[in-house]
């Protein structure tokens, strides 16, 4: 005859194991969303900083998120914001914001006419462009190239870096307006350059 003691510790070990199976399901469940929220997530693919004729000339590109993809494709008009900004490098004291630019592309689609137009403002231009599709529209919107940032005559001697910050913005509207507690940004996202080293210009003799 079986003991009351081990009869009674059976169900209890039984019972352990769906337990432990069921930590691991949710510890998996909870990594794969991880995984693809990253994979899905905008980023700054990377920063590229050159110097030219004595100028800084900068690059750099958007990996858009699907959400953006999908409301442009749903007629929603979208507003991408690069902010560009030259740091000088401190090690013992905060790094000094030295001169910036902002790039706002302005990206929006005529539902019936099928249009697609892309608005770029820098400083006091601006440039509008018509696009076949909604795949040359973005590629066009998300590429920073050749930007020239400052002239490096006027920076002194150091170690510098570049700043970039892209935003993605509901274009304002009058629903906007109206509905004022909407959060017009969607993203906000960082990257910074390599420390480079900025030497004296070579005087003319």
């Amino acid at each position: 005859m079986t003991e009351p003691g081990r009869i009674a510790h059976v169900p209890r070990r039984a019972h352990a194991v769906p337990h432990r199976f069921l930590s691991v399901i949710i510890l998996v469940t909870s990594w794969a969303l991880l995984v693809i929220t990253a994979c899905f997530a905008a980023e700054i693919s990377g920063v590229d900083v050159r110097q030219a004729n004595n100028e800084l000339i900068v690059s750099t590109t958007l990996q858009p998120d699907e959400k953006l993809i999908e409301d442009l494709n749903n007629g929603l008009s979208k507003e991408i914001v690069f902010y560009i900004d030259l740091f000088r490098h401190w090690k013992l004291w905060p790094d000094e914001f030295v001169i910036g630019q902002k790039i706002v592309r302005t990206l929006q689609i005529d539902p019936i006419k099928r249009e697609f137009v892309g608005t770029s403002v820098e400083g006091n231009v601006k440039i509008i462009k018509r696009f076949k599709d909604l795949n040359s529209m973005i590629a066009w919107a998300i590429n920073i190239s050749n930007i020239k940032l400052t002239n490096v005559k006027v920076l002194e001697s150091d170690d510098y870096y570049v700043k970039v910050t892209a935003e993605s913005r509901l274009k304002p509207s009058v629903i906007g307006y109206i509905i004022f507690f909407l959060p017009s940004k969607e993203f906000s996202v960082v990257r910074d350059s390599q420390i480079f080293r900025i030497h004296p210009p070579e005087t003319v003799r």
